[in-house]
């Protein structure tokens, strides 16, 4: 039998059965197999009827339908078995064969993946892919990382199924080494986490403050989409206010207030605990899923606990445009935390990340696509070196201009008792990068009491600790490490 296949797919789900549809219609023959045989039937009798798909019923016969080198895509559930997968389909590879994992796998499983593989003489990916069901068939986010030297086999293949710019740029390139891919990958779902938890603020507001009514929502959040929230999320939210069922009913007021999460966000937040880094918007977002989450107690809190009983008094057009601002400015620094874990992750591994490059990969096809991307490939295109978003001259003028209208509407919403923990700890954070000082001194000082951790002073140079012997009764010994 001579190999005819470009790829081979393993996972019928939703996302598998897309991404090869996706791939045969750019031209490539791909064949798939699922360890369940009867769904490979089903899909070449169904959806891939006619196409150059190849139904397989074994990984043997898979791997003897791909040209080579060998690729084989994994569209399977992350964890135990990925790493069962790729013991399968090795014997089957020749070095220099490829196995690529595309789902969403914890970043250090792929760096772990690359070294086993690499050491079987084999090259390995692990790729983020972004966009969902329809990104998969129309044009995803792709973000590999892994083994370089499997790039230039798949990048024609990649990029030609990713999603495009309007300027015909391919929303894919090469992230870095081992696991790299899925850590961009994870951040962006870490950052997808804090812009839908913004909205849901937002939301609450416009219902609990403002008043208004599901309609008049979705007019407002249509018109932000004509504007610099211009984005795949407002998008969707304002077609999700203004959809009824059959029975004229809106489906928002059906759904249970309980969110569900699969773990990327978690996992961002831990990578920032971890490195150091002050990812404090995203936190709140994963939190604020664990609290809805429990739906039982939040209930009989609410007839034990009272808040306060004022109206909101003010001009409502002019809150719902100061939500607007708030909003934008809170994404800014969604976006300014996650490129400083990325900068702070590639430190730490080694990575060689292009920070404009990864805004570019963002801006079409994922679930974060937005127009505001553009700026950030501007803003690292102008200084590579960046440290911090906010410190763009564009970003900068951007928070400055709406800062008054972010104010207000976290200070309404702590008056009302409405909760806006995303957006809240998004201003707190601007205060606290933007003050010369925090009260981290007396922090410091209370370390150095208990456990005589020492301080630093400000009249001697960075690099110099020193231990108070606070009660008398301590000594001068102190403790032997210091972590800032």
């Amino acid at each position: 039998m001579s190999a005819q296949a470009d790829m081979g797919l393993i996972g019928l789900a939703v996302m598998g059965e897309n991404l090869i549809l996706n791939m045969e219609s750019k031209g490539f023959t791909v064949a798939c197999f699922n360890r369940t045989t009867s769904k490979v039937d089903d899909f070449v009798a169904g959806r891939a009827k006619g196409k150059k798909i190849i139904g397989c019923h074994t990984i043997e016969e898979l791997c003897a339908n791909l040209k080579r080198p060998r690729k084989v895509m994994l569209m399977v559930k992350a964890g135990k078995p990925v790493d069962d997968f790729i013991d399968m389909v090795l014997p089957h590879l020749e070095d220099g064969d490829i196995i690529i994992d595309g789902g969403n796998s914890h970043f250090p499983d792929t760096t772990r993946r690359t070294q086993y593989v690499e050491s079987k003489g084999k090259l390995y990916i692990g790729t983020g892919v972004s966009g969902g069901e329809e990104g998969a068939l129309k044009g995803p986010s792709i973000m590999p990382g892994g083994s370089k030297a499997a790039w230039k086999a798949v990048k024609p293949i990649f990029q030609k199924i990713a999603a495009q710019t309007s300027d015909g740029e391919p929303c894919c390139d090469w992230v870095g080494e081992n696991g790299a891919g899925h850590f961009v990958k994870m951040v962006h779902n870490g950052i997808e986490y804090g812009d839908m938890q913004m909205i849901c603020e937002t939301y609450q507001l416009m219902k609990e403050v403002v008043g208004m009514s599901n309609d008049e929502m979705h007019k407002a959040f249509a018109e932000w989409n004509k504007g610099e929230l211009d984005s795949y999320l407002i998008e969707i939210t304002r077609d999700i206010l203004g959809y009824k069922d059959e029975d004229g009913k809106n489906v928002i007021d059906l759904i249970l207030d309980t969110a569900g999460q699969k773990g990327t966000g978690k996992w961002t937040g831990i990578a920032a605990l971890d490195l150091g880094q002050p990812l404090t918007l995203i936190g709140e977002a994963v939190f604020a899923r664990c609290l809805s989450a429990i739906k039982d107690e939040r209930v009989n809190a609410a007839k034990v606990l009272s808040g306060p009983k004022a109206k909101f008094g003010g001009d409502k057009k002019a809150f719902v445009d100061d939500l607007r601002q708030a909003l934008y400015a809170s994404k800014i620094v969604s976006y300014a935390q996650g490129y400083q874990l990325m900068r702070a992750a590639a430190a730490e591994h080694d990575w060689k990340l292009n920070y404009g490059g990864i805004a570019l990969m963002w801006r079409g096809g994922c679930i974060i696509r937005s127009a505001f991307l553009g700026k950030i490939k501007d803003a690292f295109t102008k200084n590579p070196d960046l440290v911090n978003l906010l410190l763009d001259p564009f970003f900068a003028n951007a928070v400055q201009n709406v800062q008054a209208a972010w104010r207000r509407v976290i200070k309404t919403a702590v008056e009302m008792g409405v909760p806006a923990p995303a957006l809240g700890s998004a201003l707190a954070y601007f205060d606290g990068y933007r003050h010369e000082r925090l009260p981290a001194n007396l922090l410091q000082a209370q370390r150095d009491y208990f456990g005589a951790h020492t301080y630093e002073r400000v009249d001697k140079p960075r690099g110099e600790f020193f231990h108070t012997n606070w009660t008398g009764r301590g000594g001068a010994t102190a403790a032997s490490t210091y972590t800032v």
